[in-house]
């Protein structure tokens, strides 16, 4: 892989799939694989939504088995690199094994921004296995500054080769971006990741900052294919470092072409920042919990505002999608109780 400024991972495959209800067939993943690798993106994250093991009633079941994706896009890819979320309690070092005989090259570990000391076994285990090593502190927002340090030290001793800053909500704003990149690139001497969601419109100015504050890996979604309001858009991105003389390595052109031609055939609506994804960045919800939420919603006839804001009082976090039908179920007791 030649020498970048900037090492952009696309997470449509994996992030996109929470948009997607999880229902992304092989031929679609192979199509929009096969244009990433051709314009040169070096890492196409893939698996379910939630991860590996993702697949479940309380997540979302799968169209198509995630290995099954994993093999498909491998398959096609001669210069990208395919990536895995794993987080731990959903998937396992069995799923972790299974994903790297699929074709997968990189392992990103993903925890609460508080519970790095879970990621410990599988990153471990990532490393046996040859796998480039991620740690993923999500809902980045959640933590104080120096506690996020902490948090990012762990991942670092277990053999962690970058650490990501996970804006899970799309809540942080950019000062708060460059806060936590300042801080972590002097405290580590390892890689410093930024990943970030659209739901305050923010993604693509968070990851600028984050840029600027000393990351060089950053994650992007074509036609910003994602959970919530999506992420910060890949060819967007693409395009704006192109201006700033940021080496990326990605052909934007390609990307341009691949993003209309054939990502933007396969949504099931826009990705735009509707009321419920403003209220996920507003009230520093995880994103993923978007598609549970507007099915509560409508089950309990509820305003998905009501839904949300109370899962941003309660601090609810990803691995909690439970949470929600009991939320909504007791919005609704108490609506009626009232009449």
């Amino acid at each position: 892989m030649n020498k970048r400024d900037v090492y952009i991972t696309e997470v449509a495959l994996r992030d996109g799939s929470h948009a997607m209800a999880h229902q992304y067939t092989v031929d679609q993943v192979t199509r929009i694989a096969r244009g990433l690798d051709e314009a040169n993106v070096p890492y196409i994250e893939v698996a379910h939504g939630d991860g590996l093991g993702g697949s479940s009633l309380q997540y979302g079941r799968s169209a198509t088995d995630e290995l099954e994706l994993i093999r498909a896009a491998a398959s096609v890819c001669s210069r990208s690199k395919i990536a895995v979320l794993l987080l731990p309690g959903i998937g396992t070092v069995h799923e972790l094994k299974a994903a790297e005989e699929a074709g997968a090259k990189m392992a990103r570990i993903a925890t609460h921004v508080t519970e790095a000391d879970v990621s410990k076994q599988h990153i471990h285990m990532a490393r046996d296995l040859g796998m480039e090593t991620v740690g993923f502190l999500m809902m980045a927002h959640m933590a104080p500054v120096e506690e996020l340090v902490t948090q990012a030290r762990l991942m670092e001793s277990y053999g962690a080769d970058t650490v990501y800053v996970v804006d899970s909500a799309g809540t942080l704003l950019p000062h708060q971006v460059t806060e936590r990149i300042k801080a972590l690139r002097q405290s580590l001497r390892i890689n410093i990741g930024f990943h970030g969601h659209n739901n305050l419109s923010l993604a693509m100015a968070n990851s600028l900052a984050a840029m600027e504050a000393g990351t060089t890996y950053l994650d992007g979604s074509i036609r910003s294919l994602g959970a919530g309001a999506g992420n910060t858009q890949t060819e967007v991105m693409v395009a704006v470092l192109d201006k700033m003389d940021i080496n990326t390595g990605v052909d934007l052109s390609t990307m341009m072409d691949l993003a209309q031609d054939i990502v933007a055939p396969i949504l099931p609506k826009p990705q735009e920042i509707e009321k419920g994804s403003l209220i996920l960045g507003y009230a520093g919800v995880y994103s993923s919990f978007l598609l549970h939420s507007e099915r509560a919603a409508q089950k309990y006839n509820l305003d998905i505002r009501e839904i949300l804001v109370e899962l941003g009082r309660q601090k609810v976090v990803g691995g909690q999608e439970d949470m929600i039908v009991d939320v909504a179920q007791n919005l609704a007791k108490k609506k009626e109780a009232l009449i």
